[in-house]
């Protein structure tokens, strides 16, 4: 089953004009309400010199915020560069392209290409991947401090809502596919790797989960 791990998947649910609309919507408002509660979550404990990997980060607009508020460098990871010239338009206009870069990879399947960081955060994107397990556990085994997520809840509207989208999109062609994980299942992949739950949000359309490395100070790697 193809996911938001085959590029031509997400190229074909979230093309330039998808990042021209993020993009614009950003500008009118800012961050969306689980953006916020995610960027507050990372920012906890101060942001002086921290380093931020934002997978599946779209136009870069969380890593912009975190940068904004002190961090020191920002690292967005996609699979396709159809949000590049969006997300370098959004960077400039806030004043940190020199600190906002830039990745195509796939964490879960090449680790070995992306940097640890301090901060790591995952929006909307576990939803959009097949292997929770592998993407999840890819990014807790990069964080060196907090990492925080959001899905779906995992319940009877949306399991039914997100058949009947990739049946829809099966009909039309479309590769992409999205996925209600078992929120559980989530949390505890990223214990695993040593981190600790510290937030658990109740929002109806997506929830939010933070996590902190539990041995605080001490290199993961």
């Amino acid at each position: 089953m193809a996911g938001c791990c085959d590029p031509r998947g997400c190229d074909q649910m979230f093309g330039a004009g998808f990042a021209r609309h993020v993009a614009r919507r950003f500008r009118r408002r800012g961050l969306d309400a689980t953006a916020s509660e995610m960027v507050d979550f990372l920012a906890a404990d101060g942001l002086d010199g921290a380093t931020v990997l934002d997978i599946g980060g779209g136009v870069g607009e969380i890593g912009i915020e975190l940068l904004r508020r002190g961090a020191a460098k920002a690292t967005t990871l996609e699979l396709s560069p159809a949000y590049d010239d969006e997300a370098r338009r959004l960077a400039q206009e806030a004043g940190v392209a020199d600190r906002a870069h830039r990745v195509v990879a796939d964490i879960a399947t090449a680790p070995q290409d992306v940097e640890p960081a301090d901060l790591v955060v995952l929006h909307r994107v576990v939803c959009c991947y097949p292997d929770f397990e592998r993407l999840l556990g890819a990014a807790a085994s990069h964080c060196l401090s907090r990492l925080a997520f959001s899905h779906p809840p995992r319940n009877v509207v949306t399991r039914g809502f997100s058949a009947a989208q990739n049946a829809a999109f099966h009909a039309v062609g479309r590769r992409y596919r999205s996925f209600v994980h078992p929120p559980a299942a989530m949390v505890d992949t990223v214990v695993a790797h040593g981190l600790r739950p510290v937030l658990a949000g109740h929002g109806m359309i997506w929830r939010v989960q933070g996590l902190a490395v539990s041995t605080a100070g001490l290199p993961r790697r």
